[in-house]
């Protein structure tokens, strides 16, 4: 019997589909843009990504044309990532799922893992939406609900919503339906610890839950610093995330955390699609990195910009010089990020690297 030894491409081959197996997150987020590369890419080349484009409605029979302002966002190959081995020519000689069991699948594990905490972090620090009380645990299904609630308030597509809980409130959930009638969905939850479709949303655990710890600014009086803070679409339409800078005062020399939610006194949430005012405050993210204030005051970044007006708008008015701010969550308290999302909230884009 002749013995077949094993090839890069088999290992590769084998190696890719263990990783898919293994990742969580990295399934459940928009992989539309891995066919623009087309071939291996060098780290820094990119792609620029569309965003969605808004109208508004008139009422009447005069025509009232509108300039169609499109906005865009840049995919960039910007994370290396790979676990390497030593094996030898007697190793080559295993067959592919000996090779497999004791080489790759561990290996792809620990890449799996290290790319859903990636994606984790993408999402979590740059979503301006934090449902519930800080702290609480979701061990009810109303805990739960809060998420597709805050989607549906948004008008984010109801298809393919998905949810990812950490195991403390993923096993909460489920011990939270034990009182329920068993039908086929209950059934499934109690004998095989799956939620499957919950709330309209795929629900899954993972480990991969990151936990945020909130800045110390939020044990300060943060307001915000002068009275030009609104944005418009035509500046923050281009920005990666819709973003925009905002200057705060009255903190010390407090830290404001990336992935740190906040709101400001009078200002709401508003419909994207009619631009009418919500009956909650418009909460928003910072995304710059983890900033000390210096004499009380501090320069940030944060999402969605603040938009006052048109079709782009994001929230029911603008803020004026001295406004107060209030930061969710408690000073220097890590809470753990559970999601509730749809899969274009981020795009991921695993593509070969250039040798």
């Amino acid at each position: 019997m002749t013995n077949q030894l094993l090839t890069t491409d088999r290992i590769l081959t084998e190696s890719l589909m263990h990783l898919e197996n293994e990742m969580v997150m990295a399934k459940l987020v928009s992989r539309d843009y891995e066919a623009e590369y087309e071939k291996p890419q060098k780290a820094g080349a990119s792609i620029r990504i569309r965003k969605p484009v808004r109208g508004q409605v008139r009422t009447g029979n005069v025509r009232s044309v509108q300039d169609v302002e499109e906005g865009n966002t840049t995919l960039t190959v910007s994370s290396l990532v790979g676990a390497d081995l030593d094996f030898t020519n007697v190793d080559m000689t295993l067959s592919v799922e000996k090779f497999s069991e004791r080489y790759l699948r561990p290996q792809m594990s620990v890449i799996a893992n290290h790319i859903d905490l990636a994606v984790h972090a993408e999402l979590y620090q740059h979503c301006p939406n934090w449902v519930g009380t800080a702290g609480s645990s979701s061990d009810r299904y109303r805990d739960y609900t809060y998420g597709p609630q805050r989607l549906d308030e948004l008008a984010v597509p109801t298809g393919e919503r998905a949810g990812v809980l950490s195991p403390g409130d993923y096993w909460g959930t489920v011990a939270s339906i034990t009182g329920l009638s068993a039908n086929a969905p209950v059934k499934s939850a109690l004998e095989n610890a799956s939620l499957g479709r919950y709330a309209n949303t795929d629900t899954y655990m993972s480990q991969n839950v990151k936990a945020h710890t909130v800045g110390t600014w939020a044990a300060e009086s943060p307001q915000v610093d002068g009275a030009a803070e609104a944005s418009n679409w035509a500046t923050a339409k281009s920005t990666v995330y819709t973003s925009q800078s905002i200057s705060i005062k009255n903190i010390n020399t407090a830290t404001i955390k990336k992935g740190d939610i906040f709101t400001i006194a009078g200002i709401n949430a508003v419909n994207p699609i009619t631009g009418d005012a919500q009956d909650f405050p418009r909460q928003f993210a910072v995304i710059s990195d983890d900033t000390t204030a210096v004499g009380g005051l501090a320069e940030i970044t944060i999402t969605p910009a603040i938009i006052t007006t048109g079709p782009y708008k994001t929230v029911s008015e603008a803020p004026t010089d001295s406004d107060a701010i209030t930061v969710k969550g408690t000073s220097a308290t890590s809470y753990k990020q559970n999601l509730v999302f749809h899969p274009d909230a981020v795009t991921l884009a695993i593509v070969p690297l250039e040798v």
